[in-house]
């Protein structure tokens, strides 16, 4: 395990391969904007502390999250134009080796309870500074303005002894804002392993599983989704539950993306019989009925963040929202499924909304479900 002291420039390099703001207008601006926005976080993060004292959990990560955050953005901004990060830390490191966050910020942190005056007077200054950055832009090339050295420098000096002020290193923001990128936007993908793998084949999910879906009209032109597997008709019939139709009887493809993809579905482990009842508490714990509940919270929600946004159409991997992403996965917190990375997380919900479009669109079809490549594909059904 690496234990070396994270040099400025290195992380510089490692956060600049997932810049997604190149090629989207005046990169820069952008950056510079997210940088804005970042700033603004911080403070928010400490006004909902001072006003929520009691029930506020969690604010030294995310204060941390969001230095991190505003870290990378820096780090982009001064890529952009051509500079090494190392180049903001002072005259005293940008001339001697390579400086690293333990030379900008030798002190060791102690943990934040609450917000401190310095460190809101701190956040302030940063905004502050940050607003001068952006207006240094209004008013013209910004990459080429012999300024912004000087303002840039300015940023980072602020988010140091924010920082301090914080009883954080950001070095550790650093380092968590390295593995965020990871989670999301990995340098290669490749899944975990299946959850079942250790267990029994008669408690496995199948690793190819064939089911066909379609619509059918019952009595008072009552409509209803029933689905097939290997001849046999199995669950029960679907219908949309809602006063308004809105097609949700096709969302079992929600849970069958999430089989294919993330190896997790307990509610498809109930409907083919298939719970891990060999240790009881997995049994109990990982495929029980709240387990259940919980998928259909997920697929409820994604259903209802998709509906908006036309189902994901035209969406690929490393379009949908990262927030959105996180908000899923937190759906999960104490289940297995949680060790899966937000972007197994994507893939699985852009598979589980290309299939809900096609069974949408033509009433029918057959999911195709791989969990060794870790995909599901939809088709026609045969007539």
């Amino acid at each position: 395990m690496d234990t070396a002291p994270l040099s400025l420039n290195g992380y510089q390099a490692a956060a600049i391969r997932t810049d997604r703001t190149r090629g989207k207008g005046t990169g820069l601006d952008l950056a510079v904007l997210g940088l804005f926005g970042e700033t603004g976080s911080l403070l928010s993060e400490t006004k909902k502390k001072q006003r929520d004292a009691r029930s506020y959990l969690g604010y030294e990560a995310s204060v941390v999250e969001e230095m991190g955050d505003a870290l990378w953005y820096l780090a982009v901004i001064a890529d952009h134009a051509g500079l090494r990060l190392g180049d903001l830390a002072g005259r005293d490191l940008a001339g001697g080796p390579e400086p690293t966050f333990a030379d900008v910020q030798p002190q060791r942190a102690l943990p934040l309870h609450v917000p401190t005056v310095a460190f809101e007077h701190t956040l302030l200054q940063l905004a502050g500074a940050v607003g001068r950055l952006a207006a240094l832009g209004a008013r013209g090339d910004l990459a080429g303005s012999p300024d912004l050295l000087e303002r840039l420098s300015a940023v980072f000096g602020l988010l140091v002894s924010a920082a301090n002020e914080a009883g954080v290193t950001l070095e550790q923001a650093a380092m968590r804002n390295l593995a965020k990128a990871e989670d999301r936007w990995p340098a290669t993908r490749v899944a975990p392993p299946l959850f079942d793998e250790a267990f029994p084949d008669e408690e496995r999910l199948p690793r190819a599983l064939t089911i066909d879906i379609f619509e059918r009209t019952g009595g008072n032109d009552r409509r209803y989704v029933v689905q097939r597997c290997n001849g046999i008709f199995i669950g029960d019939r679907l219908t949309d539950n809602i006063m308004k139709p809105d097609d949700y009887r096709f969302h079992d493809a929600f849970h069958y993306a999430y089989a294919a993809v993330l190896g997790w579905s307990p509610v498809t482990r109930a409907l083919f019989r298939l719970k891990r009842k060999s240790e009881a508490r997995v049994d109990e714990g990982q495929d029980g009925a709240r387990a259940i509940l919980i998928e259909e919270g997920v697929a409820t929600f994604v259903f209802g963040e998709a509906k908006q946004l036309g189902f994901f159409e035209g969406q690929r991997p490393g379009d949908l929202g990262f927030a959105f992403l996180k908000s899923v996965r937190q759906f999960v917190r104490g289940y297995e499924v949680e060790a899966c990375p937000l972007w197994l997380w994507e893939e699985a919900i852009l598979a589980g909304n290309e299939a809900f479009r096609f069974l949408r669109e033509k009433r029918r079809g057959r999911l195709r479900l791989d969990l060794v490549g870790r995909k599901m594909l939809v088709e026609d059904l045969p007539t």
